[in-house]
């Protein structure tokens, strides 16, 4: 797993969360976002019962800007996760940004 700022774009007006690439994906797959602001950012994976399954970003004080994350379909704890239907949440603010992803092994 890996996040990273995406150059010096300008900066965006919108918070959008974009579809994750490829999606399906197998063993990985790119998770792009922008914040329109700076301030607290939290990007993590869920499973369909809402349970967390990895927390790939986690600031108190990101800045503004484009980013990206690269889930490599692990748990927290380094296992893989299981084949099946995950959820990409976002949260910077109001509102929460929520994408479906799909991992096959």
């Amino acid at each position: 797993m890996s996040v990273g700022r995406r150059g010096a774009d300008a900066i965006p007006r919108t918070l959008p969360l974009h579809p994750n690439v490829p999606n399906p994906f197998n063993p990985q797959t790119t998770i792009r976002y922008e914040l329109p602001t700076a301030g607290p950012a939290r990007l993590a994976v869920h499973d369909v019962a809402g349970r967390l399954v990895r927390v790939l970003a986690d600031d108190k004080s990101r800045e503004a800007g484009r980013f990206e994350a690269v889930w490599d379909g692990r748990n927290g704890s380094g296992v893989e996760s299981a084949t099946g239907v995950y959820f990409c949440r976002l949260q910077a603010g109001e509102p929460v940004l929520v994408r479906k992803m799909t991992l096959i092994r």
